[in-house]
């Protein structure tokens, strides 16, 4: 099962904060990490203050009052977990990466910040940031998330057309991992997906001939084998990863929608209810310097559940760390 080590999690004023805090304590404790609660904040702007405060006066005395709220969070479970406290200055998402690469953090964990049942956008500029950025993964959990998950669904990425890539493979096991292992801790359901279509179907229908249905009825039917043989290859390969006794308890189910996974997995997921998304937010193949896939960019904006989102192995963060 997967060990975290070093969780980080970062406290948004404004937010609604229990779950999330409660999730990071359970997680630390249960891995025998070690935990910090971080605040970042932006620059204080002195205004009229200026005249008799310094800069760095006006932010011990912010740095001290956030503090004693970051204390407030702690306190309920410092009885039995080790909890490191923290307050940074400037742009927040900046200096949050830059604590999980100075620090080696190999988790964050944050409640959503975005405005639920208004707008209808689960996450905040800062979260958005963070998925997009932070090299370890980063779980934005729903305010009125329940302690315990029913329903996890892992999302997988691969084309059976090509060979397969190292990078593709190792993400694909992360996100497996990282949702097997939950699914065992909180006794939730576990399922995979993976989102396929069958691209050449309307050029087989163009270019035909009598015999044009039966031939594309068959292309489409051969596309849907080799995506269901992946699926079922990574499928293998997480009981190898989790062990046999963890996967036969979880039994995972297996899903293949037809069509463009940005809206097949949102659709999914509001259909089994998921608690919880595990899903790599980089483009399987992509353009050097994108930060994030088109297709998990307009998964994040549709979905409504709570999301853990992974980089590959090897990603560099944007952020330059503190110099």
């Amino acid at each position: 099962m997967k060990r975290f080590e070093n969780i980080l999690y970062v406290s948004e004023q404004g937010v609604d904060e229990k779950a999330a805090v409660e999730r990071a304590v359970a997680l630390a404790r249960n891995n025998q990490a070690r935990l910090t609660i971080m605040h970042a904040s932006g620059e204080p702007r002195l205004g009229p203050l200026s005249e008799k405060h310094t800069r760095q006066e006006v932010e011990s005395l912010l740095r001290e009052r956030e503090l004693e709220r970051l204390e407030s969070l702690a306190a309920p479970y410092r009885a039995h977990t080790d909890i490191h406290l923290t307050v940074r200055f400037g742009i927040p998402f900046i200096e949050v990466v830059r604590d999980v690469i100075r620090n080696g953090r190999d988790l964050a964990i944050k409640a959503a910040s975005g405005d639920i049942g208004v707008r209808d956008r689960l996450f905040g500029s800062t979260d958005m940031h963070l998925l997009r950025k932070c090299p370890c993964p980063v779980w934005i959990m729903r305010p009125d998330d329940s302690f315990n998950y029913q329903r996890i669904l892992a999302a997988v990425d691969f084309d059976p057309w090509e060979s397969s890539e190292v990078v593709e493979e190792m993400l694909n096991r992360r996100i497996l991992e990282l949702a097997g292992s939950l699914a065992l801790s909180d006794f939730a359901e576990l399922h995979l997906v993976h989102a396929w279509d069958a691209p050449a179907e309307i050029l087989t229908r163009l270019w035909g001939d009598e015999s044009t249905e039966e031939n594309t009825v068959s292309y489409v039917a051969s596309e849907r084998r080799l995506h269901r043989a992946g699926l079922e290859r990574f499928a293998a390969a997480l009981r190898g990863w989790i062990g046999d006794e963890g996967y036969d308890y979880l039994s995972p189910q297996l899903h293949l929608p037809r069509g463009n996974p940005r809206e097949a997995i949102p659709a999914l997921a509001r259909e089994l209810k998921t608690d919880l998304l595990v899903m790599g937010t980089l483009a399987r193949t992509g353009i050097t310097g994108f930060i994030i896939g088109n297709t998990a960019e307009s998964i994040l904006h549709r979905i409504g559940c709570s999301v853990l989102a992974v980089k590959p192995e090897g990603f560099v963060s944007p952020v330059a760390p503190d110099e």
